[in-house]
């Protein structure tokens, strides 16, 4: 094949995944402003909805695989069937982030817009538009960019998959390119990574530069989070309505009244079912408790009473341990290089946006791409397949560490270099009582995720192929590991679905396990920390 038809061809072959892509993130956005703002308005689905996105952005999508090719393939037969089942899996990678920032940005709202919508009696619509998405906008628009990084991350292995005997693949798509790349030469491969940089970099130029300004712009005209601004919008908004009606004076003499009594009759109100959610959460502490406990003898019952069960239980105890050592170890490595370079890039670098568009590029180029380069060039070393995973990992993870770091201390106060420079503090001092302590929010969410997308790439990582999941050109392979075994059990089909579902099972409580004990007393302590 010529360098003009190959060029061709993988442009074709890319416009068709970038307009996936964009399918997908349209749909992420839309699930996650309803997701995200219905569990920050309701209390009783947030407590519901946010163990279930922690758990879901942890397991590895294409666990996905085979409740999505049975659901897609029956409904829509063909190739209809094939890309609605792709964009879902894309979309399930791209979800979650976006749901927590939504549901961030709405937690954070003063009492004072969501009263002001009580008493006026706002509609859905009007709330939304008037209130919540002007406060979520610009973390969305912040978010999507990292689940575009993350959606192109499995872009490869969600074009192409097999499970059991039946393999599905989509006509058109670099994941389907990238398969049979390899086998053209290294002349052809390279090309395709240099087209796929090309489109990486116009999109961030020409569709998320842009609306990144746009939405600094949209920040700076909507409302903002203040007494004086929500009066302003809100209540004037209110008011042009009013004076539209005959009652316009009427409404001028008694708003100012109504307004102050209606906001402290609804503060009280709020008070006093905040006193008596608080007097039965003991309470419904000791029944989940209960429950739990009770889960937990049922699901050990099944497990010794069932010799099927068990079977599997006894593969996926040493996949899972030595998975969750791979992550630990990478982690480990990330945390060695991200906490001195995002402290350089604070608190010593002057080119610190440049450096951060440049990381942001470079983070959109998915490992799986790289991964056969990667391969060949570990090839001659010992413990070929450890090194591989070990890599994928690393590049999987380290960008949400440093993007988390990055994020948090923007909004660090000037006071805090300026002690620094007027003070000369330097050395350890510096890094013990100003860099750690500066960082240490940003890096505990970036820990968060990074594992999470660590957990993710390890179904790639520790097991990987050229032709699909069940494919014999393996390009990567581990001993054992729980990414390697839900691919192998993917592979074997409806037989392999019991294995798949007992793995999943321990990741889950492994997750909860992690959380309960690490991430949520990190935060306590880093709550005493700036609480003082």
């Amino acid at each position: 094949m010529d360098f003009l038809a190959l060029l061709m061809l993988l442009v074709i072959d890319t416009s068709a995944s970038w307009v996936r892509m964009f399918a997908a993130l349209g749909l992420s956005i839309l699930i996650s402003v309803l997701v995200g703002i219905y569990a920050a308005t309701h209390p009783r689905a947030e407590k519901l909805i946010l163990p279930v996105v922690d758990i879901l952005q942890t397991i590895p999508i294409l666990a996905f695989f085979p409740f999505a090719i049975l659901i897609f393939i029956a409904i829509l037969p063909g190739y209809i069937g094939i890309n609605a089942a792709v964009i879902f899996l894309i979309v399930t990678s791209m979800l979650w982030n976006i749901i927590l920032a939504v549901y961030e940005s709405i937690k954070t709202l003063p009492l004072e817009f969501i009263e002001i919508s009580e008493i006026y009696r706002f509609d859905r619509w009007t709330r939304l538009k008037k209130i919540y998405f002007p406060a979520c906008f610009p973390r969305i628009v912040e978010q999507s960019i990292l689940s575009w990084s993350i959606g192109l991350f499995y872009l490869v292995t969600s074009e192409i998959f097999s499970t059991g005997n039946a393999s599905y693949k989509v006509v058109y798509g670099i994941g389907v390119a990238f398969t049979a790349l390899p086998a053209l030469g290294v002349g052809a491969y390279l090309l395709g990574i240099l087209v796929f940089i090309a489109f990486v970099v116009a999109t961030r130029f020409l569709f998320f530069r842009p609306l990144e300004n746009y939405a600094i712009r949209y920040t700076r005209t909507e409302p903002k989070i203040t007494k004086r601004r929500y009066e302003n919008i809100l209540v004037g908004w209110i008011s042009n309505r009013v004076q539209k009606t005959p009652a316009a004076i009427l409404y001028k003499s008694v708003r100012d009244r109504t307004l102050r009594g209606g906001v402290e009759s609804h503060i009280q109100r709020r008070r006093h079912i905040a006193a008596s959610m608080e007097q039965t959460k003991n309470y419904w502490k000791i029944v989940y408790r209960i429950i739990f406990i009770a889960a937990v003898i049922g699901v050990v019952y099944i497990f010794l009473s069932n010799p099927t069960v068990l079977g599997y239980e006894l593969q996926v105890l040493p996949a899972l341990g030595a998975s969750l050592v791979r992550i630990w170890v990478a982690f480990a490595v990330m945390l060695a290089i991200t906490i001195p370079l995002c402290i350089y890039l604070t608190f010593r670098s002057r080119q610190s946006s440049k450096y951060m568009l440049l990381f942001q590029i470079i983070a959109s180029i998915p490992a799986t791409i790289l991964l056969p380069a990667i391969a060949v060039v570990l090839s001659n070393y010992n413990f070929h397949g450890e090194l591989v995973a070990f890599v994928i990992f690393v590049l999987s993870g380290i960008w949400y560490v440093v993007f988390s770091i990055i994020a948090s201390t923007r909004t660090l106060p000037q006071s805090i270099f300026e002690v620094q420079k007027i003070f000369g503090v330097k050395g350890t001092n510096a890094w013990k009582n100003i860099y750690l302590k500066a960082i240490l929010p940003g890096l505990i969410t970036g820990a968060m995720t990074g594992i999470a997308a660590e957990w993710n790439a390890s179904i790639v990582a520790e097991y990987f192929t050229t032709s699909g999941i069940s494919g014999s050109n393996v390009i990567s392979s581990v001993g054992t590991g729980l990414g390697k075994l839900l691919d192998l059990s993917l592979a074997q089909g409806p037989q392999g679905l019991g294995l798949m579902a007992v793995a999943l099972l321990n990741l889950v409580v492994v997750i909860l396990l992690i959380n309960t004990f690490v991430w949520k007393r990190l935060y306590k302590q880093v709550s005493k920390i700036y609480g003082g």
